[in-house]
C-alpha cells in the first residue's frame, strides 16, 4: 500500500479543505477528483443559508484512499444545526456520482469551529456580506 499524501494549493484560500490522496492515486487522477469532487459540493446548499457548503468553508479535509473512497470532514455554521444530516445525506450522494468513487463518508467536526472568515468571496457576495 503506497503512502497517503497531502497536497497542498499554492495559494490557501480560508475556505480550501485539507486534500489528502493516497500514494496509488496518480497525479492525473488527483486533478480529475479534486475538480469533481468540488463540483459537485457546490451543488450542495446549507438549507438554511441560501449558499453551498463548499463556498461556506464548511467542508475542512477531503481524503482519497487507493480504493477511491472519499472522506469528508465538514463542519457546520452552528453545532446544534438541525439540518445536519440532512446536508451529510446530500453531500454523499452529491459526491457519490463523482466517477470512479468506490463510496463517500462524510463526518461532522466542530475544531476549529467555523466562523465568518471561512467564507470565500464568493459567498459574502451573495449573503450580501462586505
Amino acid at each position: 500500500m503506497a503512502e497517503s499524501e497531502t497536497i497542498e494549493a499554492q495559494e490557501v484560500l480560508p475556505n480550501e479543505p485539507q486534500w489528502i490522496f493516497d500514494g496509488g492515486v496518480l497525479p492525473h487522477e488527483r486533478t480529475r477528483y479534486t475538480n469533481d469532487v468540488v463540483a459537485a459540493l457546490k451543488t450542495v446548499f446549507d438549507p438554511e443559508i441560501p449558499c453551498d457548503v463548499y463556498e461556506l468553508g464548511l467542508i475542512y479535509k477531503v481524503e482519497i484512499d487507493e480504493h477511491r473512497l472519499i472522506k469528508i470532514e465538514m463542519t457546520l455554521t452552528a453545532p446544534g444545526c438541525p439540518v445536519a444530516g440532512e446536508i451529510t445525506r446530500s453531500i454523499e450522494t452529491a459526491v457519490g456520482t463523482v466517477p470512479g468513487t468506490l463510496g463517500v463518508i462524510v463526518t461532522i467536526v466542530f475544531e476549529p469551529p467555523w466562523d465568518q472568515g471561512r467564507m470565500s468571496d464568493e459567498a459574502r457576495v451573495s449573503l450580501d456580506m462586505f
